[in-house]
C-alpha cells in the first residue's frame, strides 16, 4: 500500500465529510511522521491539488459513470478524485500507477466489489480522455472557463459579468498560482535593511514589497521553525496587501487604539509597531484561542501595549463610547481576495455568503464607530474584492451617519493611489485581493 496515497485519502476525507480544512488537515496528517520528505511533497501536492480542481474532477468523473454521482460511497468518491487528479493533471504518474493505487485504495477503504468499480472507471478515463473533454463552443465559454481553471460557474459568471471575460481569466489564473511568502520587518526591533541581511545571510531569496518599505517577499526559504529572524521576533508573516491597513489608520504614540476583529494579530502588531510600542491597544476577537495566538505574536515580537479582550465586535462601541483615537474594523468577509492561500476556499463560498455578510459587516461597523472620538479616525477594511461588502457598506455607512466624513485612503499608502477608497485585485495589483476605506469623525 502506497503510504502518500492512502495519507491524501484521509485528509481529502476530512475536509470533505468532516469540514477541515485542507492546510490544517495536511499539516495535522504529515506531523504524525513516517513519510520521506519526497514523500510529504507528493502528498502535499495531491492533496492541495485535489482540492483546489474540486468540482472540476466531479465533472470529469461524472463522464464515466453509469449510476448518480451522490449514490457513489464518500471514500470511494475520494479515491476516485485522487486517481482523476493524477490521471489528469499529473503527466510525470503513469496511468497503470494512478490506476492500480486507487484500486488498492478501495479494497483497504472500501470493498471488492468497490475495487472493480474504481477500476474500471479509472481505466476507461485513461483509455478515453475525450470523453471528459470539457465543452467547447459558442455558449459554452463560462462553463468551459469555470472547468478549466477549477473554480465554481457562479463565481466565473459573477466576475465576466463585473470584469469581462478575459480579466475574469487572468483572476482564475492568479487564484491558481502558489502565494508565495511574505513578511513583516518588526521595526521595533530591526530595520527593514537590516533584516534583508540577516535573511540573506540564512540562505533566503529576498526580494522587497512594492507595496510597503517593511514588507519582504520570501522567494525561496526552509522551513519557518528554523528561520531564526521569524522565531525571534525580528518579523512576522503578514499579507503584503494587509500591510497597507495599519499605514491608512496611521497611529501615534500614546493614543488609544481598538482592533475589534483582531486575531492572528497582524494588522495589531503592525499597529503597535508603528506606535513605538507606547499607547494602548485594545484587541478584541469573540474566539479566545485566537486572542491566544495575537498575544503570542505579541510575546515574540517584544509588544507590551496589547490587552486581549473576548467580545463581539458588535458590541464594544458601548463599552469605549467616544473613548478610541483610532479603531479598526477588519471585518469578517467572503475571502473572495485570498482564494489562492487556501485551496478549498473557492468551493465553500456561496452567492448567499455574500448576500448576508454585508449586514454583520455594517452591524461590527456602527458599533466600532459609537468608540471613536470627535477628530478620531474609523478604518473598514477587508480580504474580499465583492463590492456588496466593500464600497456598498461603507456608502451604506455614510449615508447613515453624518459625523463621519470619507477621508483619501490611497492618499495614506506608503506608496499612493488615487482613489479614496482603495481597492486592489489580484489580476490588476499582481497581489491579494484587498479593500480600505477610512472615515474621520467630524
Amino acid at each position: 500500500m502506497d503510504k502518500a496515497r492512502e495519507a491524501a485519502l484521509k485528509i481529502l476525507h476530512a475536509v470533505h465529510q468532516q469540514g477541515a480544512y485542507a492546510n490544517v488537515a495536511l499539516a495535522k496528517e504529515l506531523r504524525q511522521g513516517g513519510l520521506s520528505d519526497m514523500d510529504r511533497r507528493f502528498v502535499t501536492e495531491l492533496v492541495y491539488g485535489t482540492v483546489k480542481a474540486g468540482e472540476t474532477l466531479d465533472w470529469i468523473i461524472k463522464k464515466y459513470l453509469s449510476r448518480p454521482w451522490k449514490k457513489v460511497n464518500p471514500v470511494v468518491q475520494d479515491i476516485l478524485r485522487l486517481g482523476t487528479y493524477q490521471l489528469r493533471y499529473m503527466d510525470k504518474i503513469p496511468a497503470s500507477a494512478a490506476c492500480n493505487e486507487s484500486v488498492e485504495l478501495t479494497k483497504k477503504f472500501a470493498n471488492k466489489g468497490a475495487a472493480g468499480f474504481v477500476n474500471g472507471i479509472l481505466r476507461s478515463m485513461a483509455r478515453e480522455p475525450e470523453k471528459g473533454a470539457f465543452p467547447s463552443g459558442k455558449g459554452n465559454a463560462t462553463v468551459q472557463l469555470a472547468l478549466r481553471e477549477q473554480h465554481p460557474e457562479w463565481l466565473v459568471r459573477r466576475w465576466i459579468k463585473e470584469f469581462g471575460y478575459d480579466e475574469a481569466e487572468q483572476l482564475c489564473r492568479f487564484n491558481n498560482q502558489q502565494a508565495p511568502l511574505s513578511v513583516r520587518t518588526n521595526t521595533l526591533k530591526t530595520s527593514p535593511s537590516e533584516l534583508r541581511l540577516q535573511l540573506v545571510a540564512a540562505g533566503v531569496e529576498v526580494q522587497p514589497s512594492q507595496l510597503v518599505d517593511e514588507g519582504f517577499i520570501l522567494e525561496e526559504h526552509g522551513a519557518l521553525d528554523s528561520l531564526s529572524a521569524l522565531q525571534e521576533g525580528y518579523c512576522q508573516v503578514q499579507d503584503e496587501s494587509s500591510m497597507l491597513v495599519a499605514h491608512v489608520l496611521s497611529p501615534e504614540p500614546g493614543e488609544l487604539v481598538l482592533d475589534v476583529c483582531s486575531a492572528p494579530g497582524g494588522k495589531t502588531t503592525h499597529i503597535a509597531a508603528l506606535m513605538e510600542n507606547r499607547g494602548r491597544i485594545v484587541a478584541c476577537d469573540i474566539y479566545d484561542h485566537k486572542l491566544q495566538r495575537v498575544m503570542e505574536n505579541a510575546y515574540r515580537l517584544g509588544i507590551q501595549i496589547i490587552e486581549p479582550r473576548l467580545q463581539d465586535a458588535r458590541t464594544i462601541g458601548r463599552d469605549f463610547a467616544g473613548q478610541a483615537d483610532r479603531v479598526l474594523v477588519d471585518a469578517p468577509c467572503s475571502g473572495l481576495g485570498v482564494l489562492r492561500r487556501k485551496p478549498d476556499s473557492r468551493w465553500r463560498k456561496t452567492p448567499e455568503l455574500i448576500r448576508e455578510l454585508p449586514a454583520l459587516q455594517l452591524a461590527i461597523l456602527e458599533s466600532a464607530a459609537e468608540a471613536v472620538k470627535p477628530g478620531g479616525i474609523l478604518v473598514y477594511s477587508t480580504c474580499t474584492i465583492a463590492h456588496e461588502e466593500n464600497q456598498d457598506v461603507v456608502s451604506s455607512f455614510l449615508q447613515a451617519h453624518q459625523e463621519f466624513v470619507l477621508e483619501n485612503a490611497g492618499e495614506r499608502l506608503p506608496v499612493p493611489r488615487r482613489e479614496a477608497m482603495v481597492q486592489l485585485y489580484p489580476q490588476r495589483d499582481g497581489t491579494d485581493g484587498f479593500f480600505i476605506a477610512c472615515m474621520r469623525k467630524k
